[in-house]
């Protein structure tokens, strides 16, 4: 019984961070990143780590001042790093975050870039291709979970990559 009411609060939290994104993409960033805010205080600093890495990703995207974009894709990162840890297989979210990192360094290049950091930008962007590399099948080369995903990140990285060439 408490599983269950667990699982069902972290389908709540997901819920709700799913309802801000929507509204995000539909164009309220300000509601968006009101209701982020609100969530990130309810989760603290002790919250599920995948809900404050992916609450951080999104809340990311609503700032308006591009230093304040990268302290929550930095936030972002920490939350992913602290589930991944030494034993990442061993975390119930492990792939979930494996899945995260291309978005979230890809994430990263795009602020250094944005505070006319180039060389910060191209750290970040080569560990966003290496990790969508670990994900095209797991390393295999075979179609993963994660194919669709990763094509839209890879495309990503090369627009960016395209953009600092010559920098």
């Amino acid at each position: 019984m408490v599983e269950q009411q667990e699982a069902s609060s972290e389908d709540a939290v997901m819920t709700r961070i799913g309802q801000a994104v929507m509204l995000l993409h539909g164009g309220d960033r300000e509601e968006a990143r009101n209701r982020f805010g609100l969530l990130w205080s309810e989760l603290g600093a002790d919250g599920d780590g995948l809900h404050r890495c992916t609450l951080a990703h999104y809340m990311a995207d609503t700032q308006d001042d591009p230093g304040d974009e990268l302290a929550w894709d930095l936030r972002a990162l920490t939350a992913a790093e602290g589930l991944s840890g030494d034993r990442p297989a061993e975390h119930r979210d492990s792939s979930a975050v494996q899945a995260l990192y291309p978005s979230l360094h890809l994430n990263l290049a795009a602020d250094y870039l944005k505070l006319q950091r180039p060389d910060a930008a191209r750290i970040h962007l080569r560990q966003a291709r290496d990790a969508a590399d670990a994900l095209e099948g797991g390393g295999s080369g075979a179609p993963g979970p994660y194919s669709g995903y990763d094509g839209g990140v890879r495309a990503a990285i090369e627009r960016l990559e395209e953009r600092m060439r010559g920098m």
